[in-house]
C-alpha cells in the first residue's frame, strides 16, 4: 500500500472496485429477471412472489452476526470472497439451464436466491475488514465511497440493462448476465497481488466472538452513537419508502412514467456524492462531514410532505431533493464506514461490521410494515411527517456523541488502530463508524 498514489492508480483497489461494481449491477439485472420468470413462466401466486422476494433477505437474518465472527477468524479475506463468488455464479447458472430442461419451478428460485443471498452475506462480512489490508488508512473512507458509487451507478443502469435484455433474450437467459457478474468478479479478485498478513485474535467460540461483537458494538460511545443514527435513519426511511410511492401517484399526481426518472436521480446523486465525500473527508476528516451531512436527512422527506402547488413545481422539488438525498446518504455511509474502520481494533473489524448491518438492514422489514400500518390509519401525508420528524432524531445520536468533540480527530491526526481499549475480562480489544444506507 502507497498512500502517495490515487486510489484510482492503485491497481489492486481497481481491481476490487470494478469486481464489485461488476457484481452488483448483475444482482440488480437479477432483480428484475428472477420475478419476471416466476411470474410469466410459471404463473407464481402471490403468496410465493413474498416468500420468493422475502429469501434474498433471510440469509442476512440467519448468518448475518455469525458471518463477522468467521471473517474475523480468517488469516486471508481474499480466498473466501472467491469462492463466494464463484458459489453464486453456478447457483445463478442454474436457472437457464433449469429452464432449457423444462425442470425449473418456484421452489428451485427460492433455493437459488437463498444460495446467493448467503454467499452474499459472507462475502460482506470478508470484504469490509479486506478494504483495510488493500487501502492505505488516510485513504479508506475515499475507497467506501467508491463501492457506494458502485451502489449509485448499479441502480441507475441496473435496471434498464434488466430491461433490455429480458426483452431480447427472455427473463430465465438474463439471469445468465447475473452468473457472469459473479464469475468475472472472481476472476477480478484472483488477480489482486497485495498480501494479507493478519493474525487473527485466538476464537473463544463462535456464540462468544458473535456476543464480543455485539458488546463493543453498544457499549463503545462513537460506535453506539452510529448503530442508533443508522437504524433510525433506515427505520423511518423505509416507513418513508413503503408509502412514498402512493403519496407520489394519489396525493401529488406525480405521472407514473416520471417517478422512475425520479428515482434513478438518487443514483445520479449518489454519484456525485462520492466524488464529493472523498474531497470534504480530506479537507474536514470524516467527523466533520459525518455531523453535516445527519443534518439534511430530514429536508427531503419534510419536503416532499409539505409539497403543493402546480405539476412543475412538484416534479422540479422532487428531482433536487432526491438528488441531494442520493449525495448525502452516500456521503454519510461512506464516513461511517470509514470511521468504523479506524476506530475499530483489526481483530474486531467483520464482528462489529455484521452486527451495525444486522441492525441497520434489519430494521428496514419494521420500517416498511410500520409505514404502511400508519399510513391506514394516520393517511399518507401525515405519516410522510411522521418519518420526517423520526429520522430528524438520528442528529441527536450523532451530535450529542464523541464525534463532535476534538478528541475525536480525524486519521490524519492519529495513528490508526492504536491505544486499544480494553472492554471484558477476557482482553479482547477495541479502540476509540450502509446503507440502501450502510
Amino acid at each position: 500500500m502507497n498512500p502517495s498514489v490515487p486510489l484510482r492508480r492503485q491497481r489492486d483497489y481497481r481491481l476490487l472496485w470494478s469486481a464489485r461494481t461488476i457484481s452488483i449491477t448483475g444482482s440488480e439485472v437479477s432483480k428484475l429477471a428472477v420475478p419476471l420468470t416466476a411470474i410469466t413462466l410459471l404463473a407464481a401466486s402471490p403468496f410465493q412472489m413474498g416468500v420468493l422476494t422475502a429469501a434474498a433477505s433471510v440469509p442476512a437474518l440467519l448468518f448475518g452476526l455469525h458471518s463477522g465472527a468467521i471473517a474475523d477468524r480468517l488469516r486471508r479475506h481474499r480466498p473466501l470472497m472467491i469462492g463466494c463468488e464463484l458459489v453464486s455464479c453456478a447457483a445463478a447458472l442454474t436457472v437457464p439451464l433449469a429452464w432449457f430442461l423444462g425442470v425449473l419451478t418456484i421452489p428451485w428460485l427460492i433455493a437459488v436466491a437463498l444460495v446467493i443471498g448467503t454467499a452474499a452475506v459472507l462475502f460482506r462480512s470478508a470484504n469490509f475488514p479486506y478494504v483495510a489490508a488493500l487501502v492505505p488508512p488516510d485513504q479508506r473512507t475515499a475507497a467506501m465511497a467508491g463501492f457506494n458509487a458502485s451502489y449509485s451507478v448499479a441502480s441507475v443502469a441496473g435496471p434498464g440493462l434488466a430491461g433490455v435484455l429480458v426483452q431480447v433474450l427472455t427473463a430465465p437467459l438474463a439471469v445468465l448476465v447475473e452468473g457472469i457478474s459473479f464469475l468475472v468478479s472472481a476472476l477480478l479478485l484472483r488477480t489482486i497481488r497485495t498480501p494479507e498478513n493478519r493474525q487473527p485474535a485466538p476464537s473463544r467460540g463462535l456464540w462468544h466472538d458473535v456476543v464480543a461483537g455485539l458488546r463493543v458494538s453498544v457499549t463503545q460511545p462513537v460506535l453506539r452513537a452510529l448503530l442508533g443514527a443508522g437504524v433510525t435513519i433506515n427505520f423511518f426511511a423505509m416507513a418513508y419508502v413503503a408509502v412514498s410511492m402512493l403519496y407520489m401517484l394519489h396525493t401529488l399526481g406525480i405521472p407514473k412514467g416520471l417517478i422512475g426518472l425520479l428515482t434513478a436521480l438518487g443514483g445520479v446523486g449518489g454519484l456525485l456524492g462520492a466524488w464529493a465525500v472523498t474531497r470534504l473527508a480530506e479537507r474536514y476528516g470524516e467527523n466533520k462531514v459525518l455531523l453535516g451531512s445527519v443534518l439534511f436527512f430530514p429536508l427531503e422527506i419534510l419536503a416532499v410532505g409539505l409539497l403543493d402547488g402546480p405539476l412543475w413545481w412538484k416534479v422540479t422539488v422532487l428531482a433536487l431533493t432526491g438528488t441531494a438525498t442520493g449525495g448525502i446518504v452516500v456521503a454519510f455511509a461512506s464516513c461511517m464506514s470509514g470511521i468504523i474502520l479506524r476506530d475499530t481494533a483489526e481483530e474486531l473489524r467483520g464482528r462489529v461490521n455484521a452486527t451495525m448491518t444486522f441492525a441497520v438492514q434489519g430494521v428496514m422489514a419494521l420500517g416498511g410494515l410500520a409505514g404502511g400500518a400508519l399510513a391506514e390509519v394516520l393517511g399518507l401525508r401525515p405519516v410522510i411527517l411522521v418519518c420526517a420528524a423520526g429520522i430528524a432524531t438520528a442528529i441527536l445520536w450523532i451530535w450529542a456523541s464523541p464525534l463532535r468533540s476534538p478528541a475525536s480527530r480525524p486519521p490524519s491526526d492519529r495513528q490508526p488502530d492504536s491505544v486499544p481499549l480494553n472492554f471484558s475480562t477476557h482482553q479482547e480489544r477495541q479502540v476509540t463508524k450502509r446503507p440502501p444506507l450502510v
